[in-house]
């Protein structure tokens, strides 16, 4: 955490770069996963775009999973600045809670899509390499956990949405200093 002279306590250049570029790989992989599976699934067409979008959903989510355990271990070890003080009990308690949520949901999404390529088995990236199989083949359980995945994934956004949303009603209504806690080129 940073502290900006007598201004609020912010987040550190480190915790800053993990959020920023975990929102650049999750705003990439949303689409890449509804894309891929309109494609696979819905159009059934299968060829090198849908293989390829494939491959580039897999290679993030397993850059995802990686990240997010960096991010909650480097969250763990230094801490996050002190709630913002004008804010409510009862919004730091949300507060808390979807950021926890996030974290959890930003290690186990990737988790199942990864155990779900493992059970399919669909762990080819790009015809480069290959994931590590975490599970042996079973087709009837691939297709339940990649449902949860599925589930999860929208979860994700979900919460994800309103996370954003929350931060910029801070911004731009409430005006104060949350929003500007975990933006860029800050001290």
């Amino acid at each position: 955490m940073t502290r900006m002279g007598d201004r609020e306590a912010v987040y550190s250049a480190a915790a800053r770069r993990f959020h920023w570029i975990t929102v650049a790989a999750v705003f990439t992989m949303i689409p890449l996963g509804l894309g891929m599976t309109y494609r696979g699934n819905t159009l059934d067409i299968w060829d090198g775009l849908t293989n390829s979008l494939y491959s580039a959903h897999k290679l993030l989510g397993f850059l995802v999973l990686w990240l997010t355990a960096g991010r909650l271990a480097y969250r763990l070890l230094h801490g996050a600045p002190p709630d913002e003080p004008t804010l409510a009990w009862w919004q730091k308690a949300a507060s808390h809670l979807v950021h926890w949520a996030l974290y959890g949901l930003l290690l186990i999404v990737p988790l199942l899509g990864w155990v779900g390529v493992s059970l399919y088995p669909a762990l080819t990236i790009f015809d480069l390499f290959s994931l590590p199989a975490l599970a042996a083949p079973n087709e009837e359980a691939a297709k339940r956990v990649l449902a949860l995945h599925g589930w999860l994934a929208i979860l994700l956004a979900l919460a994800i949405t309103g996370h954003i949303v929350a931060a910029l009603a801070h911004h731009f209504i409430r005006k104060d200093g949350v929003l500007r806690r975990m933006l860029p080129g800050l001290g």
